[in-house]
This record gives structure tokens, sequence and C-alpha cells, in this order.
């Protein structure tokens, strides 16, 4: 077994020019879409999650406490390693919006340097002076938007790659990917599927089984002293040892679960191929096969997980919305394995017609790629203007117009919970959790608003229908990025009751 495959040995298998390249791209990719943001509307985040990040962050560096609403502990924030990372950039004085770019950026870099340095390690005829490998990734629209998204998207994706890089290399199954594997559940539990592809490439190596079971047990060591913390840090907020947006997600989107599971699986799929992932998948086919052929399984178990992933989604939490996002951490690799079997073609083909296929397909796959990545662009500008716009502005209206003694409830608490000061009741139970039982029963929120004397409520019209049929609206945002033309505005109603 070859040694481990860290970042840290990166520069010895990638030249400096290489480096500097990729990291010249990605200033330019990311930057750029914070620039049309900022010309098109406003610079921000493109979903309200990205300010339930920044409210813990803030609070736990302001305050030194883990909270959404300052003296309240709560489970609220799905990532509590990408919470305390932002948390610097307000002990930096640079936060919110400077410090989270720089660290999405530093991600989106990192995940291109891991990409190119992978191929070039994997395919000795791949050495080209410009690194296409990793420019690819940098350039990819999902990923980008997901670099600017406030959101621990990229980070959870590089931790992913680096992970399953390590196995498709071959490298051992030892303590310190398991270290890796459980600093992953830090930023997303969903990190802990990473022990299957670990075990099943530990099972399928040719090796004494005292061999097997001693990786085994370094594996588990390594991974059960982070995640052992994880759990017990979760625990000690919220009592249940995965945070409240684990339960609430899956109880929002329940009735998911009525659709065919292999349509629901389909459909997670689906995302990876709207832009250059499309013209990736035969790529990605050639890479399986030929690991099939050499018996590469590390090969084979990175793309079994990258399906299996996929499939966990269908079978718990089968949505698509905003781009996949929930998805996107499967997408480098699935790109990764694509771009393996483009240039490992690339490298094969020796007759004239291969050779004008092989630029052909080249030339699509970057076309493509350019041509989303400008929409992706568009769509990232929309998004930001469409949170800035309804969350924002209404948070800093509340802020300014409602008493601070008054308790508001509100499904979307990021933008409310970092700009305003009151206490709120979370009707999407990210950090309310007792409403997790009832979320979609309007009569049961009803009650309960009641119960909890809330003076007003906070959403979009068609969002609670039955509870805003009656109610007096006191403001609205009249922004001209709604949703969908049509649905309304987000809206702030005094509460007396269905």
């Amino acid at each position: 077994m070859e040694r481990i495959y860290m970042p840290s040995n990166l520069k010895r298998r990638i030249s400096s020019q290489s480096l500097w390249v990729l990291a010249g791209i990605t200033v330019l990719s990311v930057g750029s879409y914070l620039v049309y943001s900022g010309v098109f509307y406003h610079f921000g985040f493109p979903l309200d999650d990205a300010w339930i990040h920044q409210t813990y962050a803030r609070n736990l560096a302001v305050r030194g406490e883990w909270s959404f609403i300052p003296g309240q502990p709560s489970g609220g924030s799905t990532s509590p390693l990408w919470s305390a990372l932002l948390a610097i950039g307000f002990w930096l004085k640079l936060a919110p919006y400077f410090w989270t770019y720089f660290l999405g950026g530093i991600g989106l870099w990192l995940l291109a340097v891991v990409g190119e340095s992978a191929v070039r390690q994997l395919i000795p005829s791949y050495c080209p002076k410009i690194p296409w490998v990793g420019a690819a990734l940098a350039l990819e629209w999902h990923l980008v938007w997901a670099a600017a998204s406030g959101m621990e998207t990229l980070l959870f994706s590089l931790l992913m790659t680096v992970s399953l890089v390590q196995i498709i290399l071959g490298t051992e199954i030892n303590f310190r990917l398991g270290l890796i594997i459980g600093i992953s559940c830090w930023v997303r539990p969903e990190g802990i599927t990473l022990l299957g592809p670990a075990v099943l490439l530990n099972l399928l190596t040719r090796s004494p089984w005292s061999q097997r079971l001693r990786r085994l047990v370094n594996l588990g060591v390594g991974f059960g002293s982070v995640f052992a913390l994880y759990l017990l840090f979760n625990l000690f907020i919220s009592h249940l040892p995965f945070p409240n947006t684990f339960y609430a997600k899956q109880a929002e989107y329940l009735e998911y679960l009525n659709i065919p599971f292999l349509v629901r699986w389909g459909r997670e799929i689906t995302p990876a191929l709207e832009g250059a992932g499309i013209f990736l998948l035969p790529g990605f086919v050639i890479t399986l096969i030929s690991a099939f052929r050499r018996r590469n399984w590390g090969v084979v178990v990175a793309a079994a997980w990258v399906l299996g992933f996929l499939a966990v989604y269908a079978w718990r939490l089968p949505v698509t919305y905003q781009y996949g996002r929930y998805v996107i951490p499967s997408m480098p690799v699935f790109f990764l394995l694509g771009l393996m079997g483009l240039a490992k073609y690339s490298s094969l083909a020796n007759q004239y017609w291969q050779r004008i296929f092989s630029f052909s397909w080249r030339m699509a796959v970057g076309a493509v790629l350019i041509v989303f990545w400008v929409v992706g662009a568009i769509h990232y500008a929309r998004d930001v203007a469409f949170i800035e716009g309804e969350m924002v502005s209404t948070a800093k209206w509340v802020a300014a117009e409602i008493p601070p003694t008054d308790l508001i409830a509100v499904h979307d608490i990021g933008a409310m919970g970092f700009f305003g000061n009151h206490d709120l009741v979370d009707l999407a139970g990210l950090v309310s959790r007792e409403v997790i039982p009832f979320l979609r029963d309007e009569n049961q929120i009803a009650a309960y608003l009641n119960r909890r004397e809330v003076k007003y409520l906070i959403t979009f019209p068609n969002w609670y229908q039955q509870l805003t049929r009656n109610l007096r609206a006191v403001h609205s945002t009249n922004a001209p990025y709604a949703p969908v033309p049509g649905e309304g505005n987000m809206t702030v109603y005094q509460w007396s009751g269905p």
C-alpha cells in the first residue's frame, strides 16, 4: 500500500505553476459571480439558511454560546464545524461577507487541486501545461454557486472528495482516513456514508484477514474518536444525537416518500447532469468499465458511493430544489470520474477518427461548461436578489418597526435571527423542535401559536393558506424577485388566530 493521500502532499504532485493557474481561475470564477450579483441587485447569500450559520457564528464569537436566539442553546445548525469557522470571521471583523466568500473560494480551489493531482497520478499520460481537469472543477457552475452560497456545501464536498480520492488511489484504510470521515460528520451527518466504501475496499483488498481487521480497527478508532464527540455535542445542546435539522427536514418532506423510489432516485441523479455533467457521463462509464476490468476496486467503490449517496437521499429526503443543493457534495466525485474517463480516452486515441472524436468531446465539455457557468451566475444573482429582497428586507423592517418584546412566528428564520432582535417561533422546526411532529398540520400550528401568544406571523401567503386566510397584513416587501410570479411577496401578518 502506498502512503495515504493527503492535501499536504499535493504540492509534490502538481507544479506550483498549476497551483497558481487554478488559484487564478478560482478567483475569477467565484469573483465573477459575486461581482455580477452586486451589480444585479446586492451582495448577499442565495439561501436564507446561510444566515442561520452566520447567527450561530456571531453568537459563538460575541457571546461564547451555541445558540440562535441569544441565551437559548439549540441544535439548529446542521454544520457545527462550518459555523465555528465562520465565527473566526467575526473575531477578525471580516464577517459576514468577506470571510465567508474567502472560505468558499479556498474550498473550491482545494477541490480543483485535489482533482487535478488525482488524475495526474492515475493517468501518467495526462500531463498538460494547463491543468484542465482542475479548471473544469473550478468552473463547474454547481460548485461555484455552492462556493459563494455561504453554506457548508463546499467544505463538505472537499472532505468527501479527499476521502474518496484516497480510496480511489488505493491508499491504506487507516486511522487518518477514519479521522477525516469523522471530521466530515461535524460538517454534515451524511459524512458517515463514507464508511461504506472504506470498509468495502478493505474487504476487497487481497491481504491476510489479520491485516484487514487491523485496518478496520484503525479506521474505527479514527472515526469513533471524532464522531463520539459530535454525538456528545448534540446531546448536550439539544438532547438528541443529531442536529434538529436532521429530523425537521425529513418531517417537512415526508409526503414525497409516496413517490416511487426509482423516480425519486432518478430525480436525485438529474441535477449532476444539468451542465457539463451530461457530457461527462460517458467518461464516468468508461472509468467504471476500465476499473472493473483492472479490478481497481477503489474506483468501483467510489462510483458506488456516488450512486448510493443519491439513493440515501431518494430514500429519506427526496428533494432537488435549489439545483440539488443537498446532493452537490456527490457531484465533484462524479465529475472527477467522468474527467478521468475523458483524459484516459484522449491519451489512448491513436487513430485519426479517435483523435477527432476526442478533440470534439473535450471542446463540447469546455463549451457547455462555460455556457452553464454563465447561466449559473445569472441564477446566483437572482437567488441572492430574492433572499435580499424578501427575507433580509423583511428582517430589517421587523427589527425597526416591531417591539422587541413581541413574539414572532416565521418559517425562514435565518435573516430574521441575524438582523432582528426578537424571540422567534420557528415554523420549520430548526430551532423550535417541538413543532416538528405537526409541521404540515395548520390546525395544530394555529393552536400552538395561540398557546405561545404569538403576535405576528411572517410567511409567504401561499405557504400557509389556511393560517393566513383571515389575517391582517401589516407589511409586504413588494420586491420584484418573488420565487414564482403570482405567488406573492413575504408578508408580515398580525396574528389573531384563524
